[in-house]
């Protein structure tokens, strides 16, 4: 193979550093060898194959030869290649990436420097003792930095008259020893003592309490410098702009989410889907992506093998369903995320995908569905979107120290979306009553807050727009045959039910 030309080199770097991607030397090689297929749509060709990257589950944006070879071989399968790399097909399929937990950037606050730089060492699933503490750490400073941007938080800029009522300055809790009068302090609720909770910071703890306030999302990202928070690579601002273009004229993508879907009780749950895939498989465009949520088994799926074999024959059944429809196979995804009792290695978050032997059946039929973690992330060109599968309202409630005020709701679900949100974390729970894997609570985070949270649970479905955060509860599908369909475009959600 010919080596490519200095100018051939210089359009393949540029293009993909647009995208956010870094070539190594060999996998330059492999994307030049692709585009001497096509000499008259050389143009087409890149942009097909960049759209197609964009879609990988990719453990890093430094691409080598293997990960650009997977991408390329896919393409010269397909006889229409060049035909697929159209605009309006293009925007369609560049629109999608999916982030897994266990992928997501870890960052650190140095409170010094007051900026984040990246952990890039290896994250090691059992931790040790050092890992909890900084768990904590983490999640204080992250808090910490944002409170004191706040305005009612930050110390004036210049010196002027303030009243002790006006003055919020955030002070450590080492710091009150000697002071009079009213101070405000930050820290986590621990419980140091039987029957006695305090607020700790850094350097000790008292016993009062109250929630940080929330920061827009724009204010965050002014602070971060281009640093990739969400995982799935940094846009430059040029194809931001481009993908925001594409975004607002997707009017007819939709994403539909079923949660609680329990595929061992197979007579009546197969039916009840196939009423979904009929419905959405009639529409003239038909959704862009399905989200199944487990829990796939009505019970704890243990470890015995027959437990384990009737679930992967199961989703071998689904997979001929879906195959069934060749619309919805063609033109739309389906993405997977286990529940809190299926099958894996643990219940502590984030819980990894599915095992390989219980999907392979499901991917005979459906090549490009793709098994995630959970919680996991999506990005909808520009749009950033978490999904997060537990019984969280209820396990919220029951840990609930002080019950939460009724001033401006009493709805449950409204301050449920209200605590994650200005906690900037998904599970805020004590480790003793969900276990987290340590060196991966970042990936809980919240921060900076997405456009929309999906938390599949088990109450009632609900949908709530809070401080321009779309969130919503799809309900359980199989208790409640209810589920949701999400427009990206307008944020607009629309929560359905099978009749009975």
């Amino acid at each position: 193979m010919a080596a490519p030309s200095a100018a051939t080199r210089r359009k393949l770097q540029r293009k993909f550093k647009l995208r956010g991607f870094t070539l190594k030397v060999d996998a330059l090689e492999e994307a030049a060898a692709f585009l001497a297929r096509f000499p008259d749509a050389e143009d087409d060709a890149l942009d097909l194959l960049l759209d197609e990257l964009d879609k990988e589950p990719l453990q890093s944006s430094i691409l080598d030869r293997d990960a650009v070879r997977r991408v390329v071989a896919l393409l010269v399968e397909a006889d229409e290649a060049v035909d697929a790399a159209s605009p309006a097909a293009t925007s369609a399929r560049s629109a999608l990436r999916v982030v897994d937990s266990f992928v997501v950037p870890r960052f650190h606050y140095d409170p010094i420097k007051k900026v984040f730089y990246e952990h890039t060492s290896r994250l090691a699933i059992h931790g040790e003792a050092g890992d909890k503490a900084a768990l904590y750490r983490d999640r204080y400073q992250v808090l910490l930095q944002r409170l004191a941007r706040d305005i009612y938080f930050s110390k004036p800029a210049f010196d002027t008259v303030m009243t002790e009522d006006d003055n919020c300055e955030i002070t450590s809790i080492q710091s009150l020893i000697g002071c009079t009068g009213r101070r405000w302090i930050m820290g986590v609720i621990s419980q140091l003592e039987e029957r006695q909770f305090y607020l700790e910071d850094l350097t000790g703890a008292v016993n009062t309490c109250g929630f940080p306030p929330l920061e827009d999302r724009e204010a965050s990202l002014s602070m971060l410098m281009g640093l990739d928070f969400f995982g799935g690579g940094v846009i430059p601002t040029e194809e931001t702009v481009r993908l925001s273009t594409l975004e607002k004229k997707a009017m007819n993508d939709m994403f539909v989410i079923l949660s609680d879907v329990w595929l061992d009780n197979y007579e009546k749950t197969m039916e009840k889907l196939g009423v979904v895939l009929d419905g959405y498989d009639s529409l003239e465009a038909v959704p862009s992506l399905f989200v199944l949520m487990g829990n796939f088994c009505s019970r704890p799926c243990n470890l015995a093998f027959n437990s384990f074999e009737e679930l992967r024959l199961q989703f071998g059944k689904l997979g001929e369903m879906i195959a069934a429809r060749s619309r919805l196979k063609e033109h739309s995804r389906f993405l997977f995320i286990p529940g809190p009792d299926d099958a894996g290695p643990s219940k502590a978050l984030p819980r990894c995908a599915l095992p390989k032997y219980l999907t392979e059946e499901l991917q005979k039929h459906i090549p490009n569905a793709i098994f995630v973690s959970n919680p996991c992330r999506v990005k909808f060109y520009t749009q950033e979107i978490v999904f997060f599968r537990q019984d969280l309202l209820y396990r919220m409630r029951r840990s609930c120290l002080i019950p939460p005020t009724t001033e401006e709701t009493s709805d449950p679900f409204e301050h449920l979306v209200a605590t994650i949100t200005h906690q900037s974390h998904l599970c805020p729970l004590p480790l003793t009553v969900q276990p987290i894997i340590w060196s991966y609570d970042h990936c809980l985070r919240l921060y900076p807050t997405p456009h929309t949270i999906v938390l599949g649970d088990k109450s009632d479905q609900k949908a709530f727009k809070y401080t321009g955060i779309t969130c919503f509860n799809p309900g359980s599908f199989a208790n409640d045959s209810t589920f949701a369909a999400y427009r990206p475009c307008t944020k607009e959600v629309e929560l359905s039910a099978l009749e009975s």
